[in-house]
């Protein structure tokens, strides 16, 4: 495999994004529209030999091909620094193709504007502190759905929902800033959570989290799959990826290695080590016992014997 070099902030076809405000700025003067259930069979993602450079030397994504259907859950695992970040970044327009094509539900997304896409996709970034930009945090997860152009009711009822979901009522009329560090983060996933897009990208959504919150966030997560929304989550969290994410997508210095089910992912060992990821526990638990299936759950381990 030839070496591919990743990395770096900036480069002439990066748009610089320090803020959550920022993005939402632009959002406020998109056209609105509809936010309709999706057929299960629509393809909303569509990469097709995608290629992204921050400069000559710097190649963060090759060659990129990749389907995503309505309603489907996918995980995009893979070292620091593979890709999975610029790559996320695409979907909302912060970034656009070097070469090749990404369609968003069959739409070329070098022809639209961030503003245009923002009421297709919606990205939680790693760091809550570069999305959260209100004082209060009922006003903080309504600030999508107000700057997309939402009714009141449906504005108040989106909200009320994401802040239900990550149990933050009792905080809604405190100051963000105030807040925990995965109290912050909650706030930040309620905040993509109301604008009621079709696509939503979670970066690092369990990390520092303690058990309680990552069950709110598998709890929305089935929601959204009710709901027939199609959720991209970045993470190193193998354990979370093989309890509950049927479909992995793992990139190795700006390359797609692998695309297919997580547990095909987690028993080979040896692309595993070669992307530098752990097999999640309950995996090594079953490798180690010899069990004929591997085991991707806890429940799975114990039926097992």
């Amino acid at each position: 495999m030839d070496t591919v070099y990743t990395g770096g902030s900036t480069g002439p076809n990066k748009r610089p994004l320090d803020c959550w405000r920022t993005l939402i700025r632009i959002v406020f003067h998109h056209d609105q529209g509809t936010n309709k259930k999706m057929n299960p069979k629509e393809i909303q993602v569509h990469a097709d030999n995608l290629t992204f450079k921050y400069s000559s030397e710097i190649i963060a994504l090759q060659n990129i091909f990749l389907k995503i259907i309505a309603g489907e859950r996918v995980a995009l695992i893979g070292h620091n620094g593979s890709g999975k970040t610029t790559l996320a970044r695409h979907l909302n327009g912060l970034l656009y193709p070097f070469s090749g094509k990404l369609w968003i539900q069959g739409i070329d997304s070098s022809t639209q504007r961030v503003s245009q896409l923002a009421k297709k996709v919606a990205l939680l970034f790693q760091n809550p502190d570069d999305q959260i930009c209100k004082r209060v945090v009922r006003d903080e997860v309504a600030f999508g759905p107000r700057n997309l152009g939402y009714p009141k009711e449906k504005t108040d009822r989106l909200v009320n929902w994401a802040l239900s979901d990550f149990d933050l009522l009792p905080f809604q009329r405190t100051n963000p800033h105030d807040l925990g560090l995965s109290e912050r983060k909650r706030v930040a996933m309620a905040s993509i959570l109301s604008m009621d897009t079709p696509i939503i990208v979670f970066d690092e959504p369990t990390a520092g989290l303690d058990p309680y919150e990552i069950r709110l966030f598998i709890t929305t997560l089935q929601r959204l799959k009710d709901r027939g929304k199609t959720v991209l989550i970045i993470t190193h969290d193998m354990d979370f990826v093989a309890e509950n994410i049927p479909r992995t997508i793992c990139l190795q210095n700006g390359k797609k290695v692998f695309d297919g089910s997580s547990r095909e992912l987690f028993s080979n060992h040896e692309l595993l080590s070669s992307c530098r990821l752990l097999p999640p526990q309950v995996v090594r638990l079953s490798i180690h016992f010899q069990q004929t299936t591997t085991a991707m759950t806890p429940e799975e381990f114990i039926d097992g014997f």
